[in-house]
């Protein structure tokens, strides 16, 4: 899918993450064999913004059948239609389901330093890869 101003194609951009995620940008470093979104999200929806800047941040509550995880993704508004992109869905469980989201505020997200080290990190590593793969 192509969006009207961006600078990448989604299915670009989803090989770049996904070849990009590592340890050392997952929340809390977390990882576990077979699973590589985990953990990915927040720094994932950033990204994604940076190459989609009409595409908004969304907070939500998943419910994985067992518990419920604090969870990011994007959401886009184009020609009508409202769009989710979530390439780190794939973390949860088949059966999760979304309980509650929120569009998150551009101008208040007051992240900190080991969070913007984290989405730096990704997004480097993503505009490396699309450099190199173009």
């Amino acid at each position: 899918m192509q969006v009207e101003g961006s600078r990448v194609e989604m299915f670009q951009l989803r090989e770049a993450l996904e070849a990009s995620w590592k340890p050392d940008t997952a929340y809390l470093k977390v990882e576990e064999a077979g699973n590589p979104a985990l953990g990915q999200c927040y720094p994932t929806s950033w990204v994604v913004q940076f190459y989609y800047p009409k595409a908004e941040i969304v907070e939500g509550e998943i419910w994985t059948g067992k518990s419920t995880e604090k969870h990011f993704w994007n959401i886009l508004g184009q020609n009508g239609e409202t769009i989710h992109i979530d390439f780190t869905w794939q973390q949860f469980p088949n059966g999760s389901v979304i309980k509650s989201y929120k569009v998150r505020d551009r101008e208040t997200l007051g992240d900190g330093p080991e969070t913007i080290k984290r989405i730096e990190l990704l997004h480097n590593r993503v505009k490396d890869y699309l450099s190199k793969h173009e």
